[in-house]
């Protein structure tokens, strides 16, 4: 047992834990159902149809905007909006938007903007169309243009010498922005809670005090979890990407090469992490802790959902040296700016770095009880 390497003992922990995963249902759920089920509800919610669609309250009973409204637009069944209006303003510059105007109270409009149901309030007051919408929504800020832009009878118009031309490309869509993120963030959380919370929890249990009896080094135990979590983040993300293809067209554009290598460093990294984390804790309650002390801030500054350039610029240069940033930022580049493998070199090698230096602290201070 003095040899670094064992292959035999190696392969028969490999294939314990695999078919550990595989008789848990809910291991097989929430790593490949739940991700699916996420892209699809966002990339539904997400994903621009031909019209744009706006909904604007109206403060206005009985006055001129719903007499404008009810010459103009197609005031829609009871079924659809009782005394609702919908205009559809057909642009080839900036799109076509269909516009839902529905009068309500001022409290119905402030409860329904505070829901995000609709983004402007148009009040009538003494003849006098006053806007209500927050002008940090740039969103309201366009809606408000077009809906004024209505009302006086113009159109939104470019300036002299200037032309707007459409941009459709593969990768602009905000499903082609989510996938790369959901893939790395299943790599981060399944090797967290998977690894990290699941060596913790046979802790906890005194299962790690029967395998200390057994001849088998903990070297050989730590890399037999990972090759299995590994294995199984392939799988999970190889299904998830298949069913983007297959539902919302979502191509991979770089290297595939690179991609196998950020991939593989991006799971280096969190087993890493996750080995660290689990190498004494012997609580569940504390790990639980642990894990979810570093999974949300890293799911809410990564990029994940949305743009990190959105939190304040100081703080930029630090989130995009968190290694899920890196892995997210990797796999993106790769998926929708058709990044080559130098591109993805030195963040690879920086997330290998990361895994190194966790498992190596992990691996040193491991006890099994």
């Amino acid at each position: 047992m003095n040899s670094l390497l064992h292959p035999g003992q190696l392969r028969q922990l490999i294939l314990a834990y695999s078919k550990e995963l595989l008789r848990e249902p809910g291991v097989l759920f929430w790593g490949i159902v739940f991700p699916i089920l996420m892209s699809l509800g966002l990339g539904i919610a997400f994903t621009k149809t031909q019209d744009i669609e706006r909904s604007i309250a109206i403060v206005s009973p009985a006055g001129s905007v719903t007499g404008f409204l009810s010459g103009m637009g197609e005031k829609l069944d009871p079924e659809d909006g009782e005394e609702a209006y919908k205009i559809r303003l057909r642009d080839e510059n900036l799109g076509n938007t269909t516009l839902f105007f529905t009068p309500m109270t001022w409290d119905e409009a402030i409860a329904s903007l505070k829901r995000g149901t609709i983004g402007l309030i148009l009040e009538e007051k003494n003849g006098d169309k006053i806007y209500h919408f927050d002008p940090s929504n740039t969103d309201a800020q366009l809606t408000y243009m077009k809906v004024s832009a209505l009302f006086n009878s113009r159109k939104i118009e470019t300036a002299s010498g200037e032309e707007i031309q459409p941009l459709t490309l593969r990768g602009t869509r905000y499903i082609d922005f989510l996938i790369p993120g959901l893939i790395a963030m299943n790599v981060m959380t399944s090797c967290l809670w998977g690894l990290g919370y699941g060596v913790i929890d046979k802790r906890s249990k005194k299962l790690m005090r029967r395998m200390v009896a057994t001849p088998m080094k903990k070297s050989h135990f730590l890399f037999s979890l990972i090759t299995v979590r590994f294995m199984m983040n392939l799988v999970e993300s190889v299904l998830l990407f298949i069913f983007a293809w297959i539902v919302f067209d979502v191509v991979i554009q770089g290297n595939i090469p690179a991609l196998i290598l950020v991939f593989l460093a991006g799971n280096l990294a969190f087993s890493g992490l996750a080995v660290f984390i689990s190498s004494r804790t012997a609580n569940t309650e504390i790990g639980n802790g642990l894990i979810n002390a570093i999974v949300f801030p890293l799911m809410v500054l990564s990029g994940i959902f949305f743009s990190y350039h959105n939190f304040p610029g100081w703080s930029i240069p630090y989130i995009q040296k968190l290694p899920l940033t890196l892995l997210t930022d990797g796999i993106r580049s790769i998926f929708i700016e058709g990044a080559s493998l130098n591109t993805i070199l030195f963040p690879s090698f920086l997330l290998v770095l990361t895994g190194l230096f966790f498992f190596t602290i992990g691996l040193k201070i491991f006890r099994w009880y």
